[in-house]
């Protein structure tokens, strides 16, 4: 099949890229490094040319702020407009366990309206719910830290590997449109604030983490269930202290 993967140099979307051409098939990566811009339009067309599936990887640069909301919001009405001009066959995109829930924030917000989008565009379509990565465990670091300390959330989180939610994705590029959502998830649920606790531990980072229920969440709100997927959901392999061994954050230097 000839498959183009938008946002194919990020983190999941080149592990998705090296899947496909394992297996056989024709992939392009379509990205702000090969011309491809999904806010302006710029290089779409040229890009889905002849394409039979259009697998959407990309991510907002920010995980908070208006301008998420502008990226998930814009970028996917200009994709999809793009791929019905193409005649493409099946849309298969990446978004996140709990998204219908989190409203309050707008990266969240602005993943329900593009998945509402992609629902109602006519194109046969696939969206994969995963929960949060074990690597972007580092982004919640980072938006909760202040003077050395980090208020997060008691609320449970399941973390998958990357690696396994780019495996499941390639899988549904591959496959015939679902028409429906799918969730996806790590094997061990732990609440937030522990979770981080051990890896700042695990990488020796000077932060204290302190539980607070009212911490916000990139903007939101979250109780005990937010963050986790259906009792349906397809839990992959790889536990946590698996993925930090043969991660680049055992190594760290802090």
């Amino acid at each position: 099949m000839n498959i183009v993967v938008v946002g194919g140099n990020g983190l999941v979307g080149r592990s998705i890229v090296r899947k496909l051409r394992e297996d056989g098939h024709d992939v392009r990566v379509a990205s702000r490094r090969t011309g491809v811009d999904i806010i302006s339009g710029a290089g779409l067309e040229a890009a889905l040319a002849g394409a039979d599936v259009v697998v959407d990887a990309t991510n907002a640069v920010a995980p908070y702020g208006e301008s998420s909301y502008e990226f998930f919001t814009i970028g996917t009405a200009n994709l999809l407009a793009a791929e019905k001009r193409a005649g493409v066959g099946h849309h298969v995109s990446i978004s996140v366990v709990g998204t219908e829930r989190l409203a309050d924030s707008p990266y969240f917000r602005g993943k329900a309206h593009a998945e509402a989008m992609i629902r109602d565009s006519g194109i046969p379509f696939t969206i994969l719910h995963a929960t949060q990565f074990y690597e972007f465990l580092l982004a919640i670091v980072e938006a909760a830290v202040a003077n050395q300390a980090l208020r997060l959330s008691p609320a449970y989180i399941q973390p998958v590997a990357s690696t396994d939610v780019a495996d499941a994705m390639a899988l549904l590029a591959e496959g015939s449109p679902l028409n429906a959502t799918i969730e996806m998830a790590g094997p061990e649920r732990e609440r937030m604030s522990e979770i981080v606790k051990r890896f700042l531990e695990d990488v020796e980072a000077p932060f204290e983490v302190v539980t607070d229920a009212a911490a916000l969440y990139f903007g939101a709100t979250l109780d005990e269930g937010s963050l986790v997927p259906c009792e349906e959901a397809r839990l992959c392999p790889v536990g946590f202290t698996t993925w930090l061994h043969g991660s680049e954050y055992a190594r760290a230097s802090w």
